[in-house]
């Protein structure tokens, strides 16, 4: 994805003033005299500020790797491996100081990506069907960083609603003399207000699928669906998921196009095989996957890309891994024990689990494109919706339709009660493992858990809902620069 010149200039001071301790991450305009929407001339223009804004969701400390790599993590998931690179301990070792460089990281470039967002949704084009799937897009790119902010950096909504959240940034040329520039933190109820209300926009404005590298209608719904049902508004939650799951025409994969295992890792040439071997972005077909960040052979993290932190292939980091607990979750029959390998990891004692979720970091072809929504998600959300609005039939007849297809031998859950909702943990955990969900299903739930920080020897860590780490600080060099920004307790 590249930029014309006249955006040259204004993506390299974004990304050079974001990195700034001498100003605001949040106050940032371009140094050019013409502001970013001036520079937005004709759709083409449009598509190329759409191309950078979907191209700025690879950072690193965005998904390129920390933000799906934490919701595991942080979890009961993984855990730093004992030979490592020093990445992510302060994240294995739950040891944040306000000075986090994975927070800072994931602060800075949301931002970014909000401000390539707003210059979209902001521009002055004539109404056309191009310009319309151009801003509906960005109104979910804006949601979608929104909510990954305030989900790191505030409480859950459903313990506190009106706590601090982070500041609503919807303006795309806030300057020094704007009384915007240095805005203080919304409250989190009126953050996810916020991002419902765009996402209502976006499913509004688009009406084009370009494939799974493009938000489209229905990937909007399914974040709409996630989001509710981190509000816990099982209503609207349900609602949401019932539209995707009943009319974008996404599908499940038969287990053997899902998972087909080959090859051994003492070997180095094990492959998942499948949906998951497969690092293409599906262009047209509507398979599992609404909306993902794609990488390709030029356009990738590097070895920072997300699959060399979990595997040593082609001599990458290798540092995370995958815990017993996990792997033995999965009957001998299930197709998603193909995507967890055992074996040894130098420098580690025991037996080692390895995620091949995304296998691909070494392909001199093709990279691994990130997975942020996918079709069994939203069905587990539809699932977990039916249980807390008290239509357990339809709760268990969407948690055995993931269940069963990913195991053909297994007969369904036929639980009732609290019992219900353990399932669909169980399963959500077993479906969603090394994608970055697991911490978040805990979180918003108000759970406590042990987190694992070594596996041989054990080493533990409890944490509970009033840890300080389920809390990202904001960042010590935004609070010196913006005086109307609070820090997080503990910090």
């Amino acid at each position: 994805m590249q930029a014309t010149s006249k955006y040259f200039g204004a993506v390299i001071f974004l990304w050079l003033a974001a990195s700034s301790c001498s100003k605001s991450f949040l106050d940032k305009t371009p140094y050019t005299s013409n502001d970013l929407s001036s520079a937005i001339s004709n759709e083409a223009d449009l598509g190329v500020a759409v191309n950078g804004m979907y191209a700025s969701l690879r950072a690193t400390d965005l998904y390129g790797r920390s933000v799906p790599l934490k919701g595991d993590l942080l979890a009961d998931n993984a855990f730093v491996a004992t030979a490592n690179s020093g990445r992510y301990l302060t994240v294995n070792n739950v040891s944040f100081t306000n000075s986090d460089s994975y927070a800072t990281g994931l602060w800075q470039n949301a931002y970014i990506a909000i401000k390539y967002a707003n210059t979209v949704i902001n521009n002055t084009l004539p109404v056309s069907a191009a310009v319309s799937q151009y801003m509906g897009e960005a109104y979910a790119v804006r949601a979608l960083m929104h909510f990954e902010l305030v989900r790191n950096f505030a409480h859950p909504y459903t313990s506190a609603p009106n706590d601090p959240g982070v500041p609503l940034v919807t303006r795309f040329n806030i300057s020094s003399f704007d009384p915007f520039a240095l805005p203080a933190r919304n409250t989190v109820k009126e953050v996810y207000t916020q991002v419902v209300a765009d996402l209502d926009t976006a499913y509004a404005r688009m009406s084009l699928y370009k494939g799974t590298a493009y938000f489209s209608k229905y990937a909007a719904k399914a974040l709409q669906a996630r989001v509710y049902q981190h509000m816990g508004d099982w209503a609207s939650a349900k609602t949401a998921a019932l539209d995707v799951i009943n009319n974008s025409g996404w599908a499940m994969l038969a287990p053997s196009a899902y998972v087909s295992p080959s090859g051994s890792v003492s070997a180095g040439t094990y492959s998942p095989g499948g949906y998951w071997a497969n690092p293409a972005v599906q262009a047209s077909s509507k398979n599992e996957t609404l909306f993902e960040v794609a990488c390709d052979i030029t356009n990738n993290g590097g070895f920072d890309q997300l699959g060399g932190i979990y595997l040593t292939t082609g001599g990458y980091y290798g540092d995370i891994l995958g815990v017993a607990d996990v792997y033995n979750l999965y009957a001998s029959t299930d197709v998603r024990r193909g995507l967890m390998a055992t074996g040894t990891r130098s420098g580690q004692s025991g037996t080692a689990y390895f995620s091949y979720k995304y296998p691909n970091a070494s392909n001199t072809v093709d990279k691994d494109d990130i997975k942020v929504l996918r079709l069994s998600d939203i069905i587990l959300i539809a699932a977990e919706a039916s249980y807390n609005t008290g239509d357990i039939p339809n709760a268990l007849v969407y948690l055995n339709r993931v269940a069963k297809q990913r195991d053909p031998v297994f007969a369904g859950y036929a639980s009732t009660g609290t019992q219900v909702l353990e399932d669909i943990l169980t399963e959500r955990r077993k479906e969603l493992a090394y994608e970055g969900v697991r911490l978040w299903d805990l979180i918003r739930l108000g759970r406590s858990w042990t987190k694992i920080k070594n596996q041989n020897p054990l080493t533990t860590v409890g944490i509970t809902p009033t840890s300080t780490a389920l809390l990202y600080p904001i960042p010590v060099a935004e609070i010196n620069a913006n005086k109307n920004i609070s820090q997080n307790p503990g910090y």
